[in-house]
């Protein structure tokens, strides 16, 4: 007999069985429902770059980012070699990939052999994006800091914002992976959605100069511009929030409520 092949939905049995004996020898209902919210959780976040093929999708975007950088500060004009120019597009690029950590953790929740509640899995993929957000800025910081080519008069100029908004940029972008996750079964579906239906709502509001305003109201992409900018007024913050309650808890309430209408299969 072989060894045991260690996968999330593999994990999430295991967890999801110890859950259930802890919570069911707690002394109270109360108390057994907050530690079995708490295990969830936890067991969300351990999955969400708990396997190897997750923390090589990691590496590779991360890998990706890096390449990005070194080529964009050699390519640049020394007036263009700054930390929001490099963010702008290193953090876009990130952005592509982090979706499907969220797209993952879902089809973790529709394979799993007991009904699990779905926000735990949503809140996880903050995890990943964080970290791809974090090392984002210091892959810029870094590649910026110690190139030999001339930079720009103020390379640093709003920096703090632009740190700030890149992790912020990640986390919309992980919400829209398990939004769509939620939505539409197939893997290969639910990632060529994260980047059709954003991209496609922009290009869409671009080409009526009427709504050309409400892209930065409606689209990550347009609130992305904002974030890495470093530009950020107080317009632009509510302008995120609007993008993040449309595409990050909007999007996900509805994959939920959908969800849960179909009901989801027991385990492959």
């Amino acid at each position: 007999m072989g060894p045991r092949r260690d996968t999330a939905a593999g994990t999430l049995t295991h967890d999801r069985g110890r859950l259930s004996a802890g919570a069911h020898a707690g002394p109270g209902r109360g108390d057994r429902e907050a530690v079995e919210v708490d295990e969830t959780i936890r067991e969300a976040l351990r999955r969400s770059l708990g396997t190897p093929a997750r923390r090589w999708l990691l590496v590779g975007t991360l890998v990706m980012g890096l390449l990005a950088a070194v080529a964009l500060v050699a390519a640049a004009d020394p007036a263009d070699r700054t930390f929001a120019e490099l963010s702008g597009t290193v953090q876009s690029l990130l952005s592509v990939a982090t979706p499907l950590f969220g797209i993952l953790l879902v089809r973790d929740l529709r394979r799993a052999p007991v009904r699990l509640p779905v926000l735990p899995t949503v809140l996880a993929v903050g995890l990943p994006a964080v970290v791809i957000g974090v090392a984002g800025v210091l892959i810029c910081a870094a590649t910026l800091a110690l190139t030999p080519a001339d930079v720009a008069e103020a390379p640093w100029r709003f920096a703090g914002t632009v740190a700030v908004g890149s992790v912020l940029v990640q986390i919309v972008a992980g919400l829209v992976g398990t939004g769509l996750g939620l939505l539409l079964r197939s893997v290969v579906l639910a990632f060529l959605a994260t980047i059709i239906l954003p991209l496609g709502l922009f290009a869409l509001l671009g080409a009526v100069d009427a709504l050309r305003p409400a892209q930065s109201w409606l689209t990550p992409f347009g609130s992305v511009r904002n974030l890495l900018s470093g530009e950020m007024s107080a317009v632009a913050w509510v302008q995120w929030l609007c993008v993040l309650l449309v595409w990050g808890v909007g999007l996900n309430a509805v994959g939920a409520a959908l969800l849960n209408r179909r009901g989801r299969p027991t385990g492959r």
